[in-house]
């Protein structure tokens, strides 16, 4: 089977950094980190695992970080190569191990990444005390079991990826797709996962206002969730492209921003002053209640700091790198809250219930409280990986939302 994967030497490495700004289609050549191979399915790793053939395996910003080098490199002890892409997925089982149970070949799954104290084979007994708890997202095993490193399938040499025709997942990782639900919409799960997530972390409450800075994926599935969830809060978007800003607006956003000045916009909106320091970024005396970054960029971190209020909440949803130009004077001026969510768990509290954030995710869709398979629009099939990854090098101007391999 052909697979794209991630492979790690120092030349490839130089190369890419060297020349990938200059020309970004090196990145993806065969010439720096990310090549498309000839490559055996992956061995099922023990009997209590599945074969999953793919049927659509999601474009993410974490991999597109991966393949433009930007990642930062504290991953990197975690990591093993090489690695074939691809953690968003819907599929079929194809094969079943022999200890598998409450799955069937032919049915079609997705399958949630985190490679957690389960996968990684360690009996319930042996799962670390985060595991216990249900805090997968926070496995202290992450290096460690038959799996070795790879945080996640899609990151892992062991499972394969979704960029191909075939993985492996452990039966703990695999949720049954409601025949309601289409292939988009299934594969949406991991992404409406991550949102569901930031805003389980700290429910807002309905008298907020909210920025979510960013209207790609990330924002979008936020703002998804907010509403899913039931929140009333006046929630405000900050979009960079008319298709975002229309897909902010069908999702539930009160104000949509696109373009012209954010700070002063935020500032009418929110009846705040707007301070100019002597040198540098403005200042906003008042604000939002809360702000969700949702893009990772160095700028938006700090536009997240000096937008939100004093005693205000900053939530990190959107994965940083090494942030440079981040004044972090605001943190400690306004007495700023700053959360990061990572991934997902099996902890989530929500009505008075213990959630598998997965399962919550796909209930919330088949109730229809979340439409999310229009996300997803563009496909590829993947012998056309170099230009899928030219298009969303410039996917603004190319109206691309969410894109994913289709098999």
């Amino acid at each position: 089977m052909q697979a794209v994967q991630f492979t790690f030497s120092y030349p490839r490495y130089g190369l890419g950094l060297a020349l990938g700004g200059l020309a970004p289609g090196i990145l993806w050549s065969g010439a720096s980190c990310t090549v498309l191979r000839d490559l055996p399915e992956p061995d099922l790793p023990g009997p209590d695992w599945a074969r999953i053939a793919t049927r659509l395996g999601g474009i993410c910003g974490t991999d597109l970080g991966n393949i433009t080098l930007k990642t930062s490199p504290y991953y990197s002890p975690y990591s093993a190569f090489p690695f074939t892409f691809g953690h968003e997925n819907v599929g079929v089982i194809s094969e079943l191990g022999a200890a598998v149970s409450g799955f069937q070949p032919g049915q079609r799954v997705v399958a949630e990444p985190t490679l957690w104290c389960a996968p990684r084979g360690f009996a319930p007994a042996e799962w670390c005390a985060n595991c216990r708890q249900g805090l997968t997202n926070r496995c202290l095993n992450r290096r460690a079991g038959p799996l070795g490193r790879g945080m996640f399938i899609g990151a892992c040499p062991r499972t394969g990826g979704s960029w191909s025709p075939a993985f492996v997942a452990h039966q703990s990782q695999l949720y049954a797709v409601p025949d309601a639900l289409s292939d988009e919409a299934a594969l949406m799960v991991e992404p409406f996962a991550c949102g569901l997530h930031a805003v389980l972390l700290d429910l807002p409450a309905d008298n907020e206002t909210i920025l979510i800075l960013g209207a790609g994926t990330i924002g979008l599935v936020t703002l998804a969730a907010l509403r899913a969830l039931g929140s009333r809060a006046r929630v405000l978007v900050s979009a960079r492209y008319a298709h975002q800003a229309e897909a902010a607006r069908r999702l539930g956003a009160d104000e949509v921003i696109q373009g012209g000045d954010l700070y002063a916009q935020i500032a009418e909106l929110t009846d705040a002053e707007l301070l100019q320091p002597l040198i540098g970024k403005r200042v906003l005396e008042g604000g939002v209640d809360r702000v969700f970054e949702c893009t990772g960029a160095d700028s938006a971190l700090d536009d997240a700091n000096r937008l939100a209020r004093r005693g205000g909440t900053v939530v990190l949803v959107g994965v940083p790198g090494i942030a440079k130009g981040v004044d972090w004077t605001a943190i400690f001026s306004q007495e700023l809250r700053v959360l990061a969510a990572t991934e997902y768990n099996h902890a989530e509290q929500y009505q008075g219930k213990t959630w598998k954030t997965y399962d919550l995710a796909l209930d919330l869709i088949s109730q229809g409280k979340a439409d999310l398979g229009s996300l997803v629009n563009r496909k590829y099939p993947l012998g056309q990986y170099k230009r899928a990854l030219g298009d969303l090098a410039q996917k603004g101007s190319q109206g691309i939302i969410k894109a994913a391999f289709e098999f």
